[in-house]
C-alpha cells in the first residue's frame, strides 16, 4: 500500500510533464522568428562593435608606434597597455552592468553601453596625447564589458528553446566578424578613420534597439504583464498563443525568491550556475588563446607570408567560419559535446605546439624577444628540418577548437543558467572573472615564458584544456531544448523528464 501511494505521484509527474511538453511542441510551432531574428540582430550589434574594439589595437598599434607627432608616438610598454587596458575597463563594465541590468532593464542597458563606445571612440579619433588614447581605450572597454554581460541575457531571455543556442552563439560569431572587420578596413584606413568607422556599429545599434521590445522576463519581474504579452507578440508572431508562455514564465517567476540575500548562497539553485559559469570563464581564459594570438604574426612570417596584416586576417577569418558553424550547430549537437570536442582539440593542438618551441628554440629561459629570433633563427639555419608547417597547422587546429566551442559556449551557458532574481549579479561575477583572468594573463605572459620557456608554457595550457574536458563532462549541465525554468529546476532537483 505504501508502495504504491509513493509512485502514485511520480506516475502523475510524468504525466504531467508529458501533457507540457506536448502542449509546449503545440505552441512553438506556431511560432513565427522573423521578428525574433531582427531583435537579435539589433542587439548583437552590441557585440560587433566590442569585435572592432577588441581588433581596433592591431593595425593602431604599428601606425602609432611609428608616428611622427611624439605626443602621440606610442613605445613598446606604451604600446603593451593601449592594446590591454581595454580588458580593465571591461572588467568594470562587468560589474556596472550586473547593476544597470536590474535596475534600469535589458533594452535600455544595451543602449546605454553604446554611448561610452561612441565617446571612446570620439576621444580616439580626437586624441593629442597618450592619456586621450588610453581614456578612449578604457571607454570602449568598459562598454565591451557592459556589453559582453547584457546582450547574453537579452538573447536568452527572448528567445525560445528551439532557437536560443543558435541565437546566443552570435553573440561571438559578431565578436570575431568585428575582429575581422576591424583588421580588413585596417589595412586601408589610418587610425583615426579606421576609429570612426568602429564607431559606426554602436551608432547603429542605438537606433535600432529604439525599435526592440523589453524581454518579457524581466517585465513580469517588473509586474508588467501586459507589456510582457506585447513583448511576447512581437517576438512570436500573430499566431503563437503567447499568453500561455507569459502564464508558464509568471508562474515560474512567482514560485522563485523575489530579491537576493546572502542566504540565497546555500541554495544549489544559486550557489551550483554561479559555481558553473565563474569557472567556465576562468577556464576560457586559461585554454592560452590570448598566446596563442600574439605568436601569430611570428609563425606566419615563419611560413613565408608576406604580409602578417592579411595573416591576421586569415586568422580571424579561421574564426569567424568555425564559429558560425558551432551556432549553426549548437541546437543540434549540444552544448556538452561541442565543449568537449573543442577541449580535446584545444589539448591536442597546444601539446604540439610545445613540440614545436621545444624542437625550434633552442634556449629554454630568455627574453620573448630572443626567443622569436631563437626560432626564426633556427628554422634558418636547418632547412630540410623546416617545422613552420607544424606551427602553423597546431595554431589553425586550436583556433578552429576555441571558436567551435570555448569561445561561443560559456557565454550562451551563462546567460541561460542563472535564476531571474540572481541573473545580473551572477553574471557581473562571471564577467569580471573573465576579463580580470584575460588581464592577469595577458599581462604576465612574458614572465610565464622566462620561467618555464615557450614549451613549457604551452604544455602548460595543454594540461589545462585536459582540465577544461574533465570539468565539462562531470559539471557542466546540457542545456539543449530546455526552457529556463527548466534549467533551474534542474538544478534546484525539482525538474522532472
Amino acid at each position: 500500500m505504501d508502495d504504491c501511494e509513493e509512485t502514485r505521484p511520480l506516475l502523475v509527474n510524468d504525466e504531467h510533464t508529458d501533457e507540457d511538453r506536448s502542449e509546449q511542441d503545440s505552441y512553438l510551432d506556431k511560432v513565427k522568428n522573423g521578428k525574433l531574428y531582427i531583435a537579435t540582430f539589433a542587439a548583437v550589434l552590441g557585440p560587433l562593435s566590442f569585435g572592432f574594439v577588441l581588433g581596433y589595437s592591431s593595425p593602431a598599434i604599428p601606425e602609432l608606434s611609428k608616428i611622427q607627432d611624439p605626443r602621440l608616438q606610442l613605445s613598446t610598454e606604451e604600446a603593451s597597455w593601449f592594446g590591454s587596458v581595454v580588458t580593465i575597463g571591461a572588467a568594470l563594465g562587468g560589474l556596472l552592468g550586473g547593476w544597470i541590468v536590474e535596475k534600469i532593464g535589458r533594452k535600455l542597458s544595451l543602449m546605454f553601453c553604446a554611448l561610452p563606445f561612441i565617446c571612446g571612440f570620439t576621444i580616439i579619433i580626437a586624441a593629442q596625447n597618450h592619456w586621450m588614447l588610453y581614456v578612449g581605450r578604457v571607454l570602449t572597454g568598459l562598454a565591451s564589458g557592459v556589453t559582453s554581460l547584457v546582450v547574453p541575457l537579452y538573447i536568452s531571455e527572448t528567445a525560445h528553446e528551439r532557437v536560443r543556442g543558435t541565437m546566443g552563439s552570435c553573440v561571438q560569431l559578431m565578436v570575431v566578424i568585428g575582429i575581422m572587420g576591424a583588421y580588413i578596413t585596417g589595412l586601408f584606413l589610418d587610425w583615426r578613420w579606421l576609429a570612426v568607422a568602429s564607431s559606426i556599429p554602436p551608432t547603429l545599434m542605438l537606433v535600432c534597439m529604439c525599435f526592440m521590445p523589453e524581454t518579457p522576463r524581466f517585465l513580469l519581474s517588473q509586474g508588467k504583464r501586459r507589456e510582457a504579452e506585447e513583448a511576447l507578440r512581437f517576438l512570436r508572431g500573430p499566431d503563437a498563443p503567447t499568453e500561455w508562455e507569459c502564464a508558464r514564465i509568471e508562474e515560474a517567476y512567482k514560485n522563485e525568491e523575489q530579491s537576493f540575500s546572502l542566504a540565497d548562497l546555500k541554495d544549489p539553485g544559486v550557489f551550483k550556475p554561479l559555481g558553473i559559469g565563474i569557472m567556465m570563464m576562468l577556464l576560457q581564459q586559461l585554454t592560452g588563446i590570448n598566446a596563442i594570438m600574439f605568436y601569430a604574426e611570428t609563425i606566419f612570417e615563419q611560413a613565408h607570408f608576406k604580409s602578417s596584416d592579411v595573416a591576421t586576417v586569415i586568422v580571424a577569418a579561421t574564426q569567424v567560419v568555425f564559429t558560425a558553424i558551432a551556432a549553426a550547430i549548437m541546437d543540434k549537437a549540444g552544448r556538452k559535446i561541442l565543449l568537449i570536442l573543442s577541449g580535446v582539440t584545444m589539448c591536442v593542438s597546444e601539446a604540439v605546439f610545445g613540440v614545436y618551441f621545444k624542437l625550434t628554440v633552442k634556449h629554454n629561459n630568455s627574453s620573448l624577444a630572443s626567443l622569436l629570433t631563437d626560432a626564426q633563427g633556427s628554422l634558418a639555419e636547418q632547412p630540410p628540418t623546416d617545422l613552420a608547417w607544424l606551427a602553423v597547422g597546431s595554431m589553425g587546429l586550436f583556433i578552429a577548437g576555441f571558436a567551435l566551442g570555448w569561445g561561443p559556449t560559456p557565454w550562451l551557458v551563462m546567460s541561460e543558467i542563472f535564476p531571474t532574481r540572481v541573473r545580473g549579479l551572477g553574471s557581473a561575477l562571471c564577467v569580471l572573472t573573465n576579463w580580470t583572468c584575460a588581464f592577469i594573463v595577458t599581462k604576465t605572459f612574458q614572465n610565464l615564458m622566462d620561467a618555464i620557456s615557450s614549451a613549457g608554457t604551452f604544455w602548460m595550457f595543454s594540461g589545462l584544456c585536459a582540465l577544461n574536458v574533465i570539468f565539462t563532462a562531470i559539471f557542466v549541465p546540457e542545456t539543449k531544448g530546455k526552457t529556463l525554468e527548466e534549467i533551474q529546476a534542474r538544478f534546484k532537483g525539482t525538474y522532472q523528464r
